[in-house]
């Protein structure tokens, strides 16, 4: 089942057969795929677990482009599969009515791959011209269909004004329009996969032309797979569910298959069994609990320790423990909504970082529009995007609500988090970020003042908010989030709490000491100036401190003991890039 050349990076099929490159079966996705015998099927699964490996076999196997190629599959689980009648035979039950002998589907279908995986721009028009030019490669590549009689003149004179830059119109229906010029060649009807196809609407939803982008993906899914006659089967892999309100409007003959579905559970990123097999043959046995530890947690429907295929690849190659996962994308979306979500969402994340769990009712359907104002729609994207695994799920009530127990995925996905947070504050900053700890911990208000506005411009600079979200408090929740950021480094000196009651209100951060003898508690306000209200920031932090007394937000402390010595109140001001503190 294993080679011995644990290469990094190859997504086609055929590379890694060829070129003996460390490969774990997963063939069998090809027979689950074919006998469950949906239309189209939306697949999600985190980034790097083997989805454009997989589609890649998916089109090895099945397209006329690749007929006779049987070294590909020689050995591998899908060439040796009996057909279902021999199956049920051998006594198999619940098996479809379809009887298929798998060799003898390898090659005969015409197939069209695409994928949005480079599909990345900050402005609608370049996003729009980057999908003409994949649809350009598609007709280029199949540019035999203009040899012969099999088009008519108008469709020839069609298929050649495809080019980068084609008409938003025209665009949308070019899938559609290949598909029956391939089925009018070669007399079959079409297989259309379509790998990353959400990753042009996180893009869009980042940069703020989603509405722009709806409009275009809604015409093009309804023309590619829904009213496509030419269309066999469509397969479509993507990290997140898009509800169908979004892009897929109308699509009644769409199988939907989420990390919580049992459908192809083990398909996608590798076993435990598999990886302990691998590290065996690696001579890594005594590695397996740390290796466990890392990487493992990952759960797709009711099958528990799955692994992420690129950190475990990554380990057995390099045999040292790292963040590989989170080296291989940028993680701007999951950034921007921590950053800037509402209160409720950084109060979990520190309870997160802690190793504690969680419970949420979710809807796996991502509806972009809600994730500014929706702690759960948050919570929804980052389990479907695998920086959270599910500890326990439940149906709750008559209605039987989706209740889910939520944890951070293992230890390398803590790691993610952990330097997320200290990246708000990296670069230029990281002296000042260290200062500032310093001059908070001696009270030196002063030394407080300098490096935080250091800090300040340097990090503001790289997260313009008013780009991640429209609501009103975006200043608000930006500067808690920056602030109660800060404080993640004394996590292990102090309990940190945020947005919790007490007295006649809610604080903003709380900080009590491990060890009262040596530090002292501190209450932190902060506020943004309004400059209609205040003259000043000076008056703005007499404002956040005169609210620390008069909602009585030292009186959790009190009741635990604290003298009033023995509690520092601070008032945050922050206008821009500015910030005062008193």
């Amino acid at each position: 089942m294993y080679e011995n050349r644990a290469g990094l990076g190859y997504q086609n099929f055929e590379e890694v057969r060829t070129g003996h490159i460390f490969y774990i079966d997963k063939t069998d996705f090809i027979r689950e795929w074919w006998e469950y015998a949906d239309k189209v099927t939306l697949i999600t699964r985190p980034r790097r677990f083997g989805k454009t490996l997989n589609m890649s076999m998916v089109e090895c196997f099945f397209s006329n482009q690749y007929a006779g190629r049987s070294d590909l599959f020689e050995g591998l689980s899908i060439w040796e599969e009996k057909d279902a009648a021999q199956r049920r035979a051998s006594g198999e039950k619940n098996l479809p009515v379809q009887e298929y002998k798998y060799r003898e589907l390898q090659g005969t279908f015409p197939v069209i791959f695409l994928s949005f995986a480079n599909i990345k721009a900050a402005e609608y028009k370049k996003m729009e011209y980057k999908i003409t030019e994949v649809i350009a490669a598609l007709y280029e590549k199949n540019s035999y269909l203009l040899e012969g009689s099999w088009l008519s003149e108008n469709e020839k004179s069609y298929y050649k004004k495809i080019q980068p830059g084609i008409e938003e119109e025209v665009a949308a229906g070019a899938v559609h329009s290949m598909a029956n010029f391939m089925e009018c060649y070669y007399g079959k009807k079409v297989i259309i996969i379509l790998d990353e196809y959400d990753t042009p609407m996180q893009e869009a939803w980042l940069y703020g032309y989603w509405d722009e982008a709806v409009r275009f993906f809604s015409s093009f899914f309804n023309s590619t797979f829904k009213t496509n006659d030419a269309l066999e089967r469509g397969l479509i892999t993507g990290i997140t569910r898009i509800a169908k309100e979004s892009i897929f409007t109308g699509m009644n003959n769409l199988e939907e298959v989420s990390t919580t579905s049992d459908r192809y559970a083990t398909c996608f990123g590798f076993t435990e069994e598999e990886v302990f097999a691998a590290l065996d043959d690696a001579g890594l046995a005594e590695q397996k609990q740390n290796v466990k530890a890392w990487y493992d947690g990952f759960t797709f429907g009711s099958h528990t320790d799955i692994y992420n295929p690129w950190s475990i690849v990554s380990y057995v190659a390099k045999k040292k423990y790292d963040t590989y996962w989170a080296n291989t994308s940028g993680n701007d979306l999951v950034n921007s909504l921590i950053q800037t979500g509402v209160p409720s969402i950084k109060q979990t994340m520190e309870e997160l970082l802690q190793g504690k769990s969680f419970e949420a009712e979710l809807d796996e359907r991502i509806v972009f529009d809600q994730l500014n104002g929706s702690a759960n729609a948050v919570w929804s994207l980052l389990l479907a995007t695998g920086y959270l695994r599910v500890e326990k799920f439940e149906q709750v009530g008559r209605l039987l609500r989706k209740v889910y127990t939520l944890k951070l995925t293992n230890m390398e996905v803590e790691s993610i988090f952990e330097n997320m947070v200290r990246g708000w504050f990296g670069g230029s900053a990281e002296s000042a970020y260290n200062d500032f700890i310093k001059a908070l911990l001696l009270n030196d208000v002063d030394a407080m003042n300098e490096f935080m506005n250091e800090i300040a411009l340097q990090s503001f600079s790289h997260f313009d908010i008013a780009q991640s979200t429209s609501s009103k408090d975006a200043p608000e929740r930006f500067y808690h989030g920056f602030v109660l950021g800060l404080m993640v480094e004394l996590s292990g000196r102090f309990v940190i709490t945020s947005n919790r009651e007490s007295g006649f209100g809610r604080y903003d951060i709380m900080l009590v000491p491990n060890d009262r003898e040596k530090d002292s508690a501190y209450i932190i306000e902060f506020k943004v100036h309004k400059p209609l209200r205040e003259k000043d920031l000076a008056e703005t932090v007499a404002n956040a401190l005169i609210q620390i007394e008069e909602k009585q937000y030292a009186a959790q402390l009190c009741a635990e003991g604290f003298a009033p010595h023995q509690i520092r109140r601070y008032g945050f001001a922050f206008r821009g890039k500015e910030c005062l503190i008193g």
